[in-house]
């Protein structure tokens, strides 16, 4: 075992909304070509037959109104293109038109192509750089929130492939239930009440033990206090507080992009500056891609790897019923640790939200039968916390 993944103590999740990969991390095959990114070649025909080229002209605000859409039948055609034959293969062509059905823009349309430069991110950009990123992290179902969030908490999101509140199903437990139930530690920090965690329905009957706030997380890591495992959510909306009014850092479009590096960087340095800092591995992912482009096609599920839940047709919305056998759109994903090697490109090998409670109950648990065939299937990430000797080369943000 590497000495790093012997001091692993503390396990970290920060999931953000809605951004692709190659809308937030596309530049960066321009820096390191093992980056799956931003190329020649690639492009999306419009609804007139043109065909749009993604392009570095991304704003951190104003531009993806209204919001692209990124529900089930909308997913559908931005993977396939329209296709709906029973041999269809996905060829990611449909951002362009899919954006065009919202308000009949053509203009308007070729925006969801548009990506960020390098220097316009500096910290999701560094951090990508500096640590591992995932040339292969997938969403797990081609939908929305709520239900991608349900397979990071469960592995599985109990049929649903919506934004309707879901209901846990025996004998399935969240990850959080299973680590309390076997003796470790676990939390949700949600922002504060205002934005409030998209688990208080299935979990409140343990709020006590399983949530906290962003103020709170802060201070545990100061304290040396991190939970074994810690589950972080961003602030979801604009609102006012008694010290003023509070910016959604959440980075759903069409929130501030650069409200959110802030707020990546508040929790990657909370994390580095504690005493747990060479204890803890941090993972920065994006729930879903918010309709956005990117150019990688989602790999299917093995039939062997399936959750054993179906959602209707009526569910779906596109007539045909669907059996959470096949993925979602790519999304940015960066593990961080002072005893990851520097300048990690993680390729060949397909993650998916299951792949965080598959990580949490491999490490911590070892084996745990009542979960899903999928999340045991899904592949876990420690392995990349490789190195025998601790970085003392790791960026600090002023923020």
């Amino acid at each position: 075992m590497a000495a790093g993944l012997d001091q692993l103590k503390h396990i970290v999740v920060l999931m953000m909304e809605n951004r692709s990969f190659d809308h937030m991390l596309g530049s960066l095959a321009a820096v390191n070509p093992a980056i799956d990114g931003i190329t020649a070649g690639l492009s999306n025909p419009d609804t007139t037959g043109a065909l749009v080229q993604p392009q570095a002209l991304a704003a951190f605000q104003g531009q993806l109104d209204p919001d692209p859409d990124h529900h089930f039948p909308a997913v559908d055609l931005q993977i396939f293109g329209g296709d709906t034959s029973a041999g269809r293969v996905p060829n990611m062509q449909g951002f362009v038109k899919s954006y065009f059905n919202q308000q009949q823009d053509v203009g308007h349309s070729q925006k969801i192509m548009y990506y960020f430069a390098q220097n316009q991110l500096p910290v999701l950009t560094t951090l990508a750089l500096e640590f591992a990123v995932f040339n292969g992290w997938f969403a797990s179902i081609p939908g929305p929130t709520i239900c991608n969030r349900a397979f990071a908490h469960y592995g599985t999101s109990f049929g649903q492939v919506g934004m309707s509140v879901f209901y846990v199903m025996e004998p399935y437990k969240s990850i959080y239930e299973r680590m309390v139930g076997a003796g470790h530690t676990a939390k949700i920090y949600y922002y504060d009440t205002t934005s409030s965690t998209m688990e208080v329905v299935n979990l409140l009957q343990n709020e006590p033990q399983l949530f906290a706030t962003y103020p709170q997380f802060l201070s545990d890591c100061a304290s040396g206090s991190l939970p074994d495992y810690s589950f972080v959510e961003p602030n979801y909306s604009d609102h006012d507080t008694d010290d003023g009014e509070e910016v959604a850092s959440d980075q759903h479009p069409d929130h501030n992009i650069q409200a959110g590096e802030a707020f990546i960087a508040s929790i990657y340095n909370a994390v580095k500056n504690s005493p747990l800092w060479p204890n803890t591995a941090l993972l920065v992912v994006y729930d879903e891609h918010g309709g956005i482009y990117d150019h990688v096609a989602p790999p299917n599920c093995s039939p062997n790897a399936l959750d054993g839940f179906t959602a209707s047709a009526n569910d779906t919305g596109m007539g045909q019923p669907f059996a959470f056998d096949r993925l979602g759109v790519r999304v940015p994903a960066i593990l961080i640790s002072p005893w990851v090697p520097k300048g990690t490109v993680v390729s060949g090998r397909v993650f998916e939200h299951a792949s965080i409670p598959a990580t949490v109950t491999k490490f911590f648990l070892g084996s745990y039968a009542q979960r899903t065939a999928r999340e045991a299937a899904a592949d876990t990430f420690v392995d990349l916390i490789s190195l025998d000797v601790l970085r003392q080369d790791c960026p600090d943000f002023d923020v």
